[in-house]
């Protein structure tokens, strides 16, 4: 399709992408949902109206809330027939925008005049583990290769309850933390700021759709209609503090001082494309885990640093969703097996996301080989882990032809621990 609205071929929001987002204007403070497209914002509160398919025309207020949950909620099939209203505004071939240049300004705002937020309320996080590359290189450097993956990793997708309060959305700058740690396994533990932060490359999904009730679970071949899109993550971690904390019961202070999402949220629709093989999973999961479609996806991923002050900056990881072994269905039904309920706006959060070779490491505790090698940057600097001031951007895209369904852009700085 082509749309009105003009972009170059690496755009990161063609008509084929659509993501949503939440924004602001320096004249209107008031947080409104928007669709990204090229290089304006589609405000769907100043359109709300002409969503006006059977399934929407008595839900049109849900373009006008603040956040996207209430959308979220409607379903898969509402959010379809939106999707579809949205390709037929923006394209070419539609007049009902494109030749009403009253309604046309009120309702497409250039990107560099928005403030992006949170897009949503998000009750509930939890970030999993599912990176074999990942686990295995970190079980490695802790317990060598012969005890590398845990017995129960390629059993169950492994994952721990996150801190929903400190989500944050890109361009918020994160804090070094303050915490315990032990310099050796010798000494006793001292209190002072991190000195081993660091970043994880992740992704995360919303959950959508009604949810499920208290006590019961969503099947895996109904998971899909949970999965409402996706984001890009950074899972800021303080790696001493967590050394020294996580025995027995897992992450806990290293992983709440921020996670930051990219704003946009690219919808499972727009993903469809790009769908590839499942990893190949041995041995076979238990039958609640299992589903035999593609839900998959070969999204290129990657990671710069810029240190304070430099010019340019330096990429050091580049990755690909694909690399990971547990599906987005396959980390929801296992979340709610127990029973446990899902609410619109829910975020599941992948964990790193390490390929096979070294350059695809998704965190700086991987490329350094827990401090043994150095990063080089543009600017002549090493890095082992991140230093105050340092910049953090993981970006992404699925490549199609002639176009790319991208996320925009996850960026945080890293600023000086506040002084106790």
């Amino acid at each position: 399709m082509h749309s009105f609205v003009k972009y170059p071929q690496d755009c990161d929001f063609p008509i084929e992408n659509l993501p949503y987002g939440v924004f602001s204007t320096i004249g209107n403070a008031s947080h409104r949902i928007g669709v990204a497209i090229g290089d304006q914002v589609l405000d769907l509160n100043a359109i709300s109206h002409l969503f006006d398919g059977p399934l929407l025309r008595e839900k049109q207020h849900v373009f006008k809330e603040p956040t996207l949950n209430a959308f979220m909620a409607l379903g898969r099939p509402s959010w379809l027939e939106a999707r579809n209203r949205l390709r037929t505004l923006l394209s070419a071939d539609c007049p009902t925008l494109r030749d009403d240049a009253d309604l046309r300004s009120k309702a497409l705002i250039p990107q560099n005049d928005v403030c992006m937020h949170l897009p949503a309320s998000i009750g509930d996080y939890t970030d999993f583990y599912s990176s074999i590359h990942h686990a295995t290189n970190v079980g490695i450097m802790f317990r060598g290769k012969e005890n590398a993956l845990m017995p129960n990793w390629k059993h169950l997708p492994v994952g721990y309850h996150g801190r929903a309060s400190s989500v944050v959305v890109s361009g918020t700058d994160i804090r070094r933390p303050w915490g315990q740690t032990r310099p050796s396994d010798d000494a006793p533990p001292v209190f002072g700021p991190c000195r081993l932060m660091d970043f994880e490359l992740e992704m995360a999904f919303f959950v959508g759709g009604m949810g499920n009730h208290l006590g019961s679970s969503i099947p895996i071949h109904k998971a899909q209609d949970h999965i409402f899109g996706m984001v890009l993550m950074n899972d800021w971690s303080a790696r001493d503090i967590q050394k020294w904390e996580y025995v027995p019961l897992g992450p806990f202070l290293a992983k709440n001082l921020g996670t930051t999402i990219s704003p946009w949220v690219v919808t499972m629709e727009a993903l469809e494309p790009f769908k590839v093989d499942n990893y190949p999973q041995e041995p076979s999961p238990m039958p609640y885990l299992i589903h035999e479609d593609k839900y998959n996806f070969d999204i290129n991923l990657q990671v710069e640093i810029k240190p304070e002050g430099a010019a340019v900056a330096s990429t050091v990881c580049r990755s690909n969703f694909r690399h990971l072994y547990w599906t987005p269905k396959q980390q929801l039904a296992h979340h709610t097996i127990t029973g446990c309920n899902m609410r619109a706006g829910d975020l599941l959060a992948s964990g790193t996301i390490s390929g096979e070779t070294s350059d695809s490491f998704g965190s700086m505790l991987e490329l350094c080989w827990k401090g043994t090698k150095v990063i080089p940057l543009a600017d002549g600097s090493t890095r082992k882990f991140l230093q105050d001031g340092d910049e953090v951007t993981m970006k992404g895209f699925c490549q199609g032809d002639g176009f790319r369904v991208g996320f925009g852009s996850c960026t945080g700085k890293l600023l000086p621990a506040h002084p106790m």
